[in-house]
């Protein structure tokens, strides 16, 4: 092969890798590139939040099913101390009770 034909097979490969390069950005500008990072954050934030969703109704149905335990148990110990009293003896004395716990109790309608 002669000189001309390899000055031309280098142009012809020098313009075609330019090409592929300006093709590409022609094609894939840095704000697309932005807009692909933004969707892939927001694609995982809103797995993120469905998954937080989910560990909250868990969560409140543990609440539920312990509110549903104190109200049997305090239901439980009321019946206790009027079949006490009703067969003529006084109950022992209950524990002082803190505000945090009254507050409860009153919330859950016991």
């Amino acid at each position: 092969m002669n000189p001309d034909t390899w000055v031309q097979l280098g142009a012809g490969t020098a313009t075609t890798v330019a090409a592929a390069f300006v093709g590409r950005a022609a094609r894939r500008s840095r704000r697309q590139e932005n807009r692909d990072d933004f969707t892939t954050l927001k694609d995982a934030l809103n797995e993120r939040i469905d998954d937080l969703k989910e560990e909250m109704e868990d969560q409140r149905k543990l609440v539920g099913d312990q509110a549903e335990a104190l109200s049997y148990l305090v239901v439980r110990v009321r019946s206790l101390v009027a079949y006490i009293r009703k067969a003529g003896m006084e109950p022992p004395a209950p524990p002082p009770m803190s505000d945090r716990v009254r507050d409860y109790l009153h919330h859950i309608d016991v």
